[in-house]
């Protein structure tokens, strides 16, 4: 049996070493300068030209970052009533860094072991953002496993059904599983309730929907428009380098794909987002050049993507970690500069987000002095980085968020997901609730009876 890789093991043709000197890229930096590669591995480092992080460099970093901020943004931290719905954990695609996913096989009917994960229809699927929408929240997220029986339409199951190995295209027919997830038409179609905001359908899924037929992205993320996605999220990213990603999630699209799903995403006139997954195997030089692929999409999509999402690698419960191919995530110093360098570097990105699913509420309000502007969404269920053996809960209420905004002498904003429509939240007028939503009249998410039953919950 072939030993497994370790973090020892692991070489990188993407190094950092630059011939730029920190200096240089912080004077650039200051100077609002569309900043290099090389720029962005000094600022990352604190230069490259001593080992570890300088103090005091990382707080000029952060300095022009939050001064960078305040002329783009102001003193807004927006956030948003949202809801995350995710179809299914069912998945066979094997990342590394995951432990959101269950093996896809544990789901069918005949299986005899234990089955931890879940697969909800489109019917159970519309009744939890219904649910969701009545109380207020007018976004909902989905992001989920590649499910072997998912598929685009009933004309995509046709083609995978007469497919000569259907296995060779990650299909097995719905009717040998325990819950059929539907079509990926019919979630979205089930999760447009009363004119919510459906964010779905990554370049991962979008690959999935495609798969085995001769159909575009341009031809999926049209389909799925007209069903009811609104915008997509650029997860899946993790880094944008294909040689991290074939350490890391060798099952997954490549840099090139997952570039060219986006691109198609915003052809057909749908919004984005964009991510990086950082703190794993990678180095400050992949850093360095994921942020400039974002920020190359970003021009060529003429400006659709309206938030960039810095993701603080959580080890703990991944397979990464319990492989010896990582011995932690990303350090403190390592997450404050990942919001400093991408609200530098990105001048063509206006929002960067803050996750205090990822860092907490305290660091999370740090990162907010950093460079970030926006502080998330309710989330009224959050599965992945939990998984994973994230610590910070599931949900945020309006009030935490007023109260956590306003103690560092901020603006609490509620927002739609394009941040299109803003209102600015008076602290001295409570109670605090969404009002921008097609249900939403200002009444808090949840009783203070469902917080606290929810608090009990988190804490098992």
């Amino acid at each position: 049996m072939e030993r497994p890789v370790t973090e020892a093991d692991l070489t990188f043709e993407c190094v950092p070493d630059t011939d730029q000197s920190f200096e240089n890229a912080l004077a650039k930096a200051r100077d609002g300068d569309r900043l290099t590669v090389d720029d962005a591995v000094e600022l990352l480092t604190t230069g490259t030209d001593i080992d570890g992080i300088d103090r005091r460099r990382k707080e000029q970093v952060l300095e022009a970052a939050d001064r960078r901020r305040a002329e783009i943004v102001g003193e807004e931290v927006t956030f948003v009533a949202n809801l995350n719905n995710n179809v299914t954990t069912a998945c066979n695609v094997g990342c590394l860094f995951c432990n959101f996913k269950d093996s896809a096989h544990t789901f069918e009917a005949d299986y005899e072991g234990e089955m931890t994960g879940f697969t909800k229809t489109p019917a159970e699927s519309r009744e939890i953002v219904a649910d969701a929408v009545d109380r207020g929240i007018y976004e909902v997220t989905s992001v989920s496993g590649l499910h072997p029986a998912f598929v685009l339409d009933e004309e995509h199951r046709e083609i995978l059904e007469g497919h000569p190995n259907p296995k060779e295209v990650n299909y097995i027919p719905a009717d040998r599983y325990e819950t059929d997830p539907g079509t990926y038409v019919e979630q979205m179609a089930a999760m447009s309730v009363d004119g919510v905001h459906v964010h779905s359908m990554t370049p991962e899924e979008g690959y999935h929907a495609r798969r085995g037929t001769d159909l575009t992205y341009e031809e999926v993320y049209s389909r799925l428009q007209d069903a009811g996605l609104d915008t997509v999220p650029g997860t899946a990213a993790e880094i944008l380098v294909d040689e991290v990603r074939d350490v890391i999630c060798p099952g997954k699209i490549g840099t090139d794909e997952w570039l060219e799903a986006m691109e198609a995403a915003a052809s057909v006139g749908l919004g984005l987002t964009a991510t990086i997954m950082y703190g794993h195997v990678e180095n400050e030089a992949h850093r360095a050049v994921h942020l400039q692929r974002i920020r190359e999409l970003q021009d060529r999509v003429d400006g659709a993507i309206t938030e960039f999402v810095p993701l603080s690698f959580i080890h703990q419960n991944t397979p990464l970690f319990e492989h010896d191919v990582v011995s932690g995530g990303a350090s403190t110093d390592e997450d404050e500069l990942m919001i400093a360098v991408s609200r530098l570097f990105l001048d063509n990105v206006d929002h960067v987000q803050s996750s205090w699913v990822k860092y907490g509420d305290e660091q999370g309000l740090k990162m907010l002095n950093c460079g970030a502007d926006d502080f998330m969404g309710t989330i009224l269920s959050e599965e992945i980085t939990k998984r994973a053996g994230g610590t910070y809960g599931e949900f945020r209420s309006f009030e935490e968020y007023v109260d956590l905004i306003t103690s560092i002498g901020r603006t609490p904003v509620e927002r739609s997901t394009d941040y299109d429509r803003r209102r600015a939240i008076d602290p001295d007028d409570p109670p605090f609730g969404p009002e921008l939503g097609p249900n939403a009249d200002g009444t808090p998410l949840l009783t203070r009876e469902e917080r606290s039953e929810r608090a009990v919950l988190a804490d098992d």
